[in-house]
C-alpha cells in the first residue's frame, strides 16, 4: 500500500495503520524484511495492483532476504488490534481487510464490518478479499459496491 501511494505522489500526506492481533506478524511487517523467494510473488501482486515500476526499485536484496526502503515506514503505524474485542481504531478513508473475515463466524463478521463502518468517513472505501462479501451481513445497506468484482465497497453517507 505504501509503495502504491508513493507512486501516486500522496504518501507524504497519508498515515497507514497496519494492524494485526498477532504480535509476531506485526514484528515481521515492521521490520520490512522478507525471504527472497517471496519477492516474485510480491512482484506479481504489485504489477496486478497497477504498479508502475519494478517492485525491486523499492527494496534492497542481500543474502537470502529483501529489505523494503525504510522511508516507506515513515507513514506507517504498526499496532495490535483485535476485531473480536477492540473498539474503533481511528477515522479513516480506506480499510483493507483482505481474507480475514472468511475465518470468522457470522456474528464476528458482523462485528468487524460494524467496526469498519464506524471507522470509515462517509464515502470511505472498504476492500475485502475475493471470497468475502457484505451481501448477507447486518451492515450490507451501509455500503454500496464501488467495484463489485474486486470486492471494493463505499460507505454510504
Amino acid at each position: 500500500m505504501a509503495v502504491l501511494l508513493a507512486e501516486e505522489g500522496v504518501l507524504e500526506r497519508c498515515l497507514i495503520y497496519a494492524t494485526d492481533i498477532n504480535p509476531a506478524a506485526l514484528e515481521v511487517a515492521e521490520a520490512g524484511i522478507y525471504p527472497r523467494e517471496r519477492m516474485a510473488e510480491f512482484s506479481r501482486s504489485y504489477q496486478a495492483a497497477g504498479g508502475r515500476r519494478s517492485l525491486s526499485d523499492w527494496y534492497t536484496a542481500a543474502y537470502d532476504g529483501a529489505r523494503f526502503d525504510p522511508a516507506l515506514k515513515r507513514h506507517l503505524v504498526f499496532a495490535d488490534h483485535s476485531l473480536a474485542t477492540d473498539s474503533v481504531f481511528s477515522e479513516v478513508h480506506l480499510v483493507s481487510c483482505r481474507n480475514v473475515l472468511i475465518y470468522f463466524n457470522r456474528d464476528l463478521q458482523d462485528r468487524a464490518i460494524g467496526l469498519f463502518r464506524e471507522s470509515l468517513v462517509p464515502r470511505g472505501y472498504l476492500g475485502l478479499g475475493s471470497r468475502e462479501t457484505l451481501q448477507f451481513g447486518r451492515h450490507a445497506e451501509a455500503f454500496e459496491a464501488a467495484v463489485a468484482a474486486e470486492r471494493l465497497y463505499r460507505r454510504r453517507t
